[in-house]
């Protein structure tokens, strides 16, 4: 049985952005916190004044109760949160071993079974500005087909986060991802993973990268290197870079900080900045995103001086 949304089709607005993909909950000892990349930059662009739309599956479970008021405490649209009878909202089991976290992404999780009428039907309504998915939500062939379907004769340019979780890649993934790309955004060790994976040719990470635009048509390729900072090539080879900078506060963990490069590199997008403040603007968000605990903040005020000096 297929379940549809709870809440009815948007109507068009001008500032919208479809996010495909996992929203998954990872289960602390004594903890529950929500996450997954496309959540994570929905809650970014949201805080900046724009309209995220969230396309994922979840199950009919206490957790997706949870999900919804969240969106519903902090004005986002939940129109595109399917409903699944059978499959639990995904999880991610979170223990330590030794002074390191180790993450078990849960198999067979709702976000795995995305109907692509239903995404295509929310989409086509909200008339989207960009499409942002990752690699994650592909690893099951329904979801997969979901996303083919979403971005199949879209004129909507399209953004894919390369987020290489063990097991749950493959070539076919990262080929079927980069194929109905725009834009890629990649870290540097994932892109020398892609340049073994892809056999792409050329010693040095511009050579590759180059490689990687050439042979699937990309629009540019956004490459982030963590303290050394962030890079963007575009199809013409014009590069441009940004050095890396200090977190804002004592250092904490980086966990979600390419989420938050993410959303602001696409409010940059929507905003008409020049690429190299963007990518000054997306680096410093992820930097300060260093010294909070997790990917989002507790509060609505860790966006206000963005918010303030941005005049957004």
């Amino acid at each position: 049985m297929l379940g549809a949304p709870k809440y009815p089709v948007i109507a068009t607005q001008t500032e919208t952005i479809i996010l495909f993909g996992e929203v998954l909950v990872d289960i602390f000892a004594g903890r529950k916190v929500f996450g997954g990349a496309p959540f994570n930059v929905a809650r970014h662009l949201q805080a900046f004044g724009l309209h995220p739309v969230l396309i994922t599956r979840t199950g009919d479970d206490e957790l997706r109760r949870q999900l919804i008021t969240i969106l519903e405490d902090t004005g986002m649209d939940a129109c595109g949160i399917q409903l699944d009878a059978f499959h639990p909202a995904g999880q991610v089991m979170v223990r330590m071993e030794g002074c390191k976290h180790h993450f078990d992404i849960l198999p067979e999780q709702a976000y795995d079974y995305i109907h692509a009428g239903m995404a295509r039907r929310v989409s086509g309504a909200a008339h989207p500005r960009w499409i942002y998915f990752g690699t994650l939500a592909q690893r099951h062939t329904i979801s997969k087909q979901a996303l083919a379907a979403l971005t199949r004769n879209s004129k909507t340019p399209h953004l894919v986060d390369i987020n290489l979780r063990e097991p749950w890649y493959d070539r076919s993934i990262i080929e079927h991802s980069l194929k109905r790309a725009d834009v890629a955004k990649i870290n540097l060790d994932e892109l020398e993973i892609l340049a073994s994976l892809l056999q792409l040719p050329g010693k040095h990470a511009t050579q590759k990268a180059v490689a990687l635009i050439k042979r699937f048509a990309l629009r540019s390729l956004l490459v982030t290197c963590g303290e050394q900072g962030a890079w963007q090539l575009d199809n013409t080879g014009k590069k441009h870079q940004v050095v890396g900078l200090a977190t804002l506060s004592a250092y904490v963990d980086s966990v979600g900080a390419g989420d938050g490069f993410a959303a602001v590199y696409l409010l940059g997008q929507l905003r008409d900045w020049p690429i190299d403040l963007t990518l000054v603007r997306a680096n410093k968000f992820a930097a300060a995103l260093c010294g909070i605990r997790g990917a989002i903040p507790d509060s609505e005020d860790f966006y206000l001086p963005f918010i303030a000096e941005w005049k957004l």
